[in-house]
C-alpha cells in the first residue's frame, strides 16, 4: 500500500484552449475537474496502476467534499482530516502547443490542532504502508520544519518516506534523512542556490542533496529525462514523448511509478520514466494506466551524459 500525504490539496479545473490572449474571451475545447495536489496525484497514479493507496489530506468546505467524492469514485481510500477552512480551488489553462498556465489559490490556514491531527493521522496509518509519499507545498500555518517533523515520525513508525517539496521545507527536512526526495530541475537549482545548465550540473546538485541528508534523489529534468542517485551510484533514464498535451501531474506520476516498482534502483527509475512520459501525452491531469505505458521505449544507463545541455536550463 502507498500512503500519500497532501498538506494543501485542491480542486483542479483544467481547460484546454487553442491559445491564450490576455483581455480576450477564450473558448475552451475541453474541460476536466479533478482532485488535485501533488500527493493526491500520486495516489491517482498508484490507483491507475492497480495498486492500493490511501490519501491523507486536510479537507474543508464544499470543495473538500467534492475532492473526497472524486477520489472515492476513482477507488482511492481517503483518510480525511477535517479543517475549518475551505479546500482551495485551482485553474489550469493548457494550450495546444504544450504551454500551461496555472492559477493556484493559497489554501486554508491550518490551526495548531489541525496540524497535529494531520501528523497523528499519518503516524497511525504508517505501519501499514510500503511507502509514504509526502508531496506539495505547505498551507498557511505550517512552518517549513513541518515536513522534517513528519519524516521523523514516519521513521519512528518504521516506514519509508518519499518527499516531493521545495523552498525552505526541503532543506529543513533533509536533516531527518528522507529515503528519497524528488525535485524537478528548478527545485534542484533552488535547493543548491545556483543555475543548472547541463545534466552534469543536475547530477552534482543531486549529490549535494544526498550529502545534506537525502538517502536517494530522483530528479526530473523535463524533456531531458530523469536522474536517480543513491548509495549504489547514479543512473540516467529517458523516453520519447511524441505529443505533449499537458505536464500537469507528470512528476507525480513519475514518483508513483518509482514507488510501485519498489522505490529503488534502475528498475524503479525505468518505471518512473515510463510513467512520466505517458502522463505528458494525456490531457489535463489524467494519470496513465498500464495500457498507456511503453516500457520498451525507456532507456536507463549508468553513463550519465554530464556534458549534455539541458533543453530548459534551471535558474
Amino acid at each position: 500500500m502507498i500512503l500519500t500525504v497532501t498538506p494543501n490539496p485542491s480542486l483542479d479545473r483544467t481547460y484546454e484552449v487553442p491559445s491564450l490572449h490576455r483581455g480576450e474571451v477564450v473558448r475552451a475545447t475541453g474541460e476536466r475537474v479533478d482532485p488535485g495536489g501533488k500527493g493526491v496525484n500520486v495516489s491517482r497514479a498508484v490507483a491507475a496502476a492497480g495498486r492500493r493507496t490511501v490519501a491523507v489530506l486536510p479537507l474543508g468546505g464544499a470543495p473538500g467534499a467534492l475532492v473526497a467524492g472524486l477520489l472515492d469514485a476513482q477507488g482511492i481510500e481517503v483518510a480525511p482530516v477535517p479543517v475549518a477552512g475551505a479546500t482551495r480551488s485551482n485553474i489550469a489553462l493548457a494550450e495546444t502547443d504544450g504551454v500551461l498556465t496555472k492559477i493556484n489559490a493559497p489554501g486554508p490556514h491550518l490551526t495548531a490542532d489541525e496540524q497535529e491531527l494531520l501528523l497523528d493521522t499519518v503516524r497511525r496509518l504508517a505501519p501499514g504502508a510500503d511507502w509514504i509519499a509526502c508531496c506539495g507545498s505547505l498551507p498557511r500555518g505550517l512552518a517549513p520544519s513541518w515536513y522534517a517533523e513528519l519524516v521523523a515520525r514516519v521513521h519512528d513508525a518504521g516506514a519509508r518516506i518519499a518527499l516531493d517539496t521545495s523552498g525552505p521545507a526541503l532543506p529543513a527536512a533533509l536533516r531527518e534523512r528522507p529515503d528519497v526526495v524528488k525535485p524537478n530541475a528548478e527545485e534542484l537549482a533552488e535547493a543548491v542556490g545556483r543555475p543548472l545548465a547541463t545534466v552534469g550540473d543536475a547530477l552534482k546538485a543531486a549529490e549535494e542533496l544526498r550529502a545534506a541528508g537525502a538517502r536517494a534523489v530522483l530528479a526530473s529534468l523535463g524533456a531531458d529525462g530523469q536522474l536517480l542517485v543513491d548509495d549504489e551510484g547514479a543512473w540516467f533514464g529517458t523516453a520519447p514523448a511524441d505529443a505533449v498535451r499537458s505536464n500537469v501531474g507528470a512528476g507525480d506520476s513519475s514518483l508513483a511509478g518509482f514507488l510501485v516498482a519498489g522505490g529503488r534502483g534502475p528498475g524503479a527509475l525505468a518505471s518512473a520514466v515510463a510513467h512520466g512520459a505517458a502522463a505528458v501525452q494525456l490531457p489535463g491531469s489524467v494519470m496513465p494506466g498500464p495500457a498507456d505505458l511503453e516500457p520498451s521505449a525507456v532507456t536507463v544507463t549508468t553513463e550519465v551524459p554530464v556534458n549534455r545541455p539541458l533543453r530548459e536550463p534551471a535558474s
